[in-house]
């Protein structure tokens, strides 16, 4: 049996995809100003303009995973949908880092032909670039000095209030850590998690301690080492529990989300395996998963920006290789995140849940 064709006008695919404008929207510029056109400066629109194409549709499912986020309390059938969306984001962010190796068959002196006749336009000003940055969580306050200094510069009116206005609004970074802070399970009854895991940290470490001490071959200068390195780690635990040393630390950078939403998300991946934290885990995975993909777009485009323009200075500006090689060592959307492997500890270790939380969070059966 036939499906019943719901659309009252018939359906052209040139038309649905407006093949006529979309095809007609390569316009080379240096066949303008020399007597041939540069071959691969069509390739070179091309890859950018899909560029931006998948960028408008990662813009389609931050926007959707935001909305989802900006209610009082996150739905929690909608975790599967959320994963899901950032999902795509990531197979479309490898989609792209693969175009990168379609951009390299073209050679230096190819770029060259056609490169001076760009000034001053660069990815640089690619907004929707900068709204997906902005989305996630990268204001203008964590940006390295040249973002800060001069990129609201090279844009038009239009554009820089456009932007300005989204940074005002909160992002996927404020709703994460809004969505963390307001989990109820840190402190619960006479169960106190953070008190639990403090206790079965230093009863970790404490046993670390006694093996570098009992380890008979080691020389005294390997042993001092350890000790040290075992001290570093003792410091790192003491802030994630010691309020002032905390925000002193995060005032000096080395948190940006606040004590309580650092600790949830910590509870989340010890207790990931629990049914109730296995969407939540998955989350925080996926985000850290979008920072991990971003990062090496960025590594792959310095390196061939490095390849194609040596120690020249960017279109847009910029110094090139070096600017682009900042932005990959310092543009992170979630660095605490990345840095969570810090705080976990051996499933063996873990502080035994009370039946009072289990049945709070759905875990105990009745």
């Amino acid at each position: 049996m036939c499906a019943m064709q719901k659309n009252t006008t018939p359906c052209y695919y040139g038309e649905y995809l407006q093949l006529d404008k979309f095809l007609d929207a390569q316009k080379p510029v240096s066949g303008q100003y020399q007597d041939k056109e540069a071959h691969d400066e069509m390739l070179f629109i091309i890859v950018h303009q899909a560029y931006e194409l998948w960028f408008k549709q990662i813009l389609h499912e931050l926007n959707w995973v935001l909305e989802a986020f900006n209610e009082p309390v996150l739905d929690t059938k909608k975790y599967g949908r959320i994963v899901q969306r950032l999902d795509r984001i990531i197979q479309i962010q490898k989609l792209l880092n693969q175009q990168i190796g379609i951009l390299e068959t073209m050679t230096p002196l190819d770029f060259l032909d056609f490169r001076d006749y760009l000034v001053p336009a660069s990815g640089f000003q690619s907004i929707q670039f900068k709204e997906i940055e902005i989305l996630l969580g990268l204001k203008m306050e964590y940006r390295i000095n040249f973002d800060k200094k001069s990129f609201y510069n090279r844009l038009n009116d239009e554009d820089r209030e456009h932007l300005m206005a989204l940074e005002e609004k909160p992002g996927v970074f404020d709703q994460l850590e809004a969505w963390l802070e307001r989990m109820p399970f840190l402190e619960k009854k006479n169960f106190s998690f953070v008190e639990a895991y403090q206790n079965a940290v230093e009863e970790m470490l404490s046993n670390d301690r006694e093996i570098i001490d009992n380890i008979d071959c080691l020389s005294d200068k390997d042993r001092e080492f350890q000790i040290k390195d075992l001290e570093k780690t003792r410091q790192q635990f003491d802030a994630l529990f010691n309020k002032e040393t905390f925000e002193r630390l995060s005032a000096e950078g080395h948190f940006r989300m606040s004590q309580k939403s650092l600790l949830s998300a910590v509870f989340i991946n010890l207790y990931r395996d629990e049914p109730a934290f296995q969407q939540p885990y998955q989350l925080i995975g996926k985000l850290v998963d979008i920072d991990e993909e971003f990062t090496q777009w960025r590594y792959r485009h310095t390196i061939m920006v490095h390849r194609m323009l040596g120690a020249k200075i960017g279109t847009g500006g910029s110094s090139g290789h070096d600017y682009l090689k900042q932005t990959t060592q310092n543009n992170r959307f979630f660095k605490d995140l990345f840095n969570m492997s810090t705080f976990l500890i051996p499933r063996s270790s873990l502080p035994k849940l009370p039946p009072h939380l289990e049945e709070a969070m759905g875990l105990k059966s009745e």
